[in-house]
């Protein structure tokens, strides 16, 4: 079956659910305000100039997981999904969904961001497949570390090898989506790259490349 992979932040959303949990936690009280949310802009001006050091940022943005228990992150996850993450639906990328799960598709999210965070918008959007960074968890709790492989630039050809693998699955036909050029390393594995709304440096390559060029945004 073929496969249809979907970065996640500015890809499916219009907006960046990573970034937007950590403006959540400064705007609820819930980390120091002015030193995270400047540490938080930091990084993601490094995530889009391509410059992200990705296990120092994952150990700033995995921390607030470790700070609290999963009963009250839950309840904060609840609030984040409602006045964040749903006003960053679009409607042209539940309508491109449908479009590959009419073709008989499988669908697949693969994000930097982590699970926590993710997991419920995968949900929402009827994708059954989730590669995202693995918190790690350790008897119910969040440890500030990272399992495994991030999912990030060429950990995400990783991870996703290590799926096809276990699933006994190949690349053959696939799509993917993305809006960053941090996601090169995956777009040249697939049959079918799509950049989405993309950034000026994937632009670019795209153009170069004959890639397809497209835009969810209304």
């Amino acid at each position: 079956m073929t496969l249809a992979i979907f970065d996640l932040d500015n890809t499916l959303l219009a907006g960046d659910s990573d970034h937007a949990w950590g403006q959540f936690l400064v705007e609820e009280g819930i980390v120091d305000a002015e030193d995270y949310r400047k540490a938080n802009d930091r990084f993601y001006e490094e995530y889009l100039n391509g410059e992200l050091d990705i296990l120092n940022y994952l150990g700033f943005a995995l921390q607030p997981l470790a700070n609290h228990n999963m009963d009250q992150l839950l309840s904060w996850r609840a609030t984040f999904m409602e006045r964040k993450v749903r006003p960053m639906m679009l409607p042209k990328a539940a309508a491109l969904l449908d479009q590959h799960r009419e073709q008989g598709h499988t669908l697949m999210i693969i994000t930097a961001t982590n699970r926590f965070v993710t997991e419920p918008i995968a949900a929402e959007l009827g994708i059954e497949h989730l590669i995202a960074t693995e918190p790690e968890l350790v008897n119910g709790r969040y440890t500030g570390e990272v399992a495994g492989t991030p999912s990030f630039q060429e950990g995400k050809v990783k991870r996703l090898q290590d799926w096809l693998q276990a699933y006994g699955r190949t690349l053959e036909g696939a799509w993917f989506y993305s809006d960053s050029h941090n996601d090169a390393p995956l777009l040249r594995e697939v049959d079918h790259p799509v950049a989405v709304d993309p950034d000026p440096t994937l632009e670019a390559l795209a153009r170069d490349q004959g890639w397809t060029v497209v835009s969810l945004r209304d």
